[in-house]
C-alpha cells in the first residue's frame, strides 16, 4: 500500500490544536502529533518520494478562524493534497456560551464556503476531511462530557455531508475512537477527551495514510 502522493507534491494540514501540536513552538515545523507521524510514515514506507508537508494548525482555532486565514495559510501554498480537521472548538462555543456562537448552522455554512472557494481556486487538489471527535464513553446524563457527546453528531454530520457534496475523502475519527473504546479505556488514547496522546495521534496518522492511499470511505 502506498499513497497517491508523488515526488515534488505538497501536502498541507490545517486545523486546531490537535493539528498544531506544538508546531509553532518547540516542536516546529510539523508539531509532535499526527502530522509529524504521517511524515514519519511517508519516510519509512515511501523513502523514494520527496514531498513537502506543511502544518498550519493553530491551537484553539475554529471554522471561523480557518475562514479568516484561508487565503494566507492554504490557497497561496497551492497544495496538491489538503487535510482539514476542525469542529471540536466550534461545538464548545454554544455549550459554554462563548461568542461568536458557532451553532451547527454557522459551522455548516462557513465550512461550505471554505470548501466551495477551495474547489474553485484549487480544482485539482485532493481534499481530506477529518471529522471532530471526543474520546469518551460517558453515559451520565448530567455530565458535561455527555452534553458534548449529545451535540457532537450535528457537527460530525456536517463534515460527512460536505464530504459527500464535494466528493472529498473522509476519515470518521469519532467512529474510529468509539470502536477502540470498546476494547480499551479512554486513557489509552488521551489524557482527556479532546487531545490525543501519542497512541491516539498514531491512530489518526495511520488513517490519514490510508486515506491518501485511496482506502478511506
Amino acid at each position: 500500500m502506498a499513497t497517491k502522493i508523488k515526488s515534488g507534491e505538497t501536502v498541507l494540514f490545517i486545523g486546531d490544536s490537535i493539528t498544531d501540536c506544538g508546531r509553532r513552538a518547540a516542536e516546529k515545523p510539523l508539531g509532535a502529533g499526527y502530522v509529524k507521524m504521517f511524515n514519519d510514515l511517508m519516510t519509512i514506507r515511501e523513502p523514494q518520494k520527496k514531498i513537502t508537508i506543511i502544518n498550519k494548525g493553530i491551537g484553539g482555532d475554529n471554522v471561523l478562524g480557518l475562514q479568516n486565514r484561508w487565503t494566507d495559510d492554504v490557497l497561496r501554498h497551492k497544495p496538491n493534497f489538503l487535510s482539514i480537521k476542525v469542529g471540536i472548538n466550534d461545538l464548545h462555543h454554544p455549550l459554554r456560551n462563548i461568542e461568536p456562537n458557532i451553532t451547527p448552522q454557522v459551522f455548516h455554512d462557513t465550512y461550505d464556503e471554505i470548501l466551495d472557494r477551495t474547489m474553485k481556486k484549487l480544482p485539482n487538489c485532493q481534499i481530506l476531511l477529518i471529522d471532530p471527535f471526543y474520546i469518551s464513553a460517558e453515559r451520565s446524563k448530567k455530565s458535561f462530557r455527555r452534553e458534548v457527546l449529545n451535540l457532537l453528531p450535528a457537527y460530525v454530520g456536517t463534515v460527512h455531508n460536505l464530504s459527500k457534496k464535494y466528493g472529498t475523502k473522509l476519515i470518521k475519527t469519532h467512529e474510529m475512537f468509539q470502536k477502540l473504546l470498546k476494547y480499551h479505556e479512554a486513557d489509552t488514547f488521551c489524557p482527556e477527551p479532546v487531545h490525543p496522546n501519542p497512541t491516539g495521534h498514531l491512530a489518526i496518522a495511520e488513517a490519514v495514510y490510508e486515506a491518501f492511499s485511496g482506502n478511506a470511505k
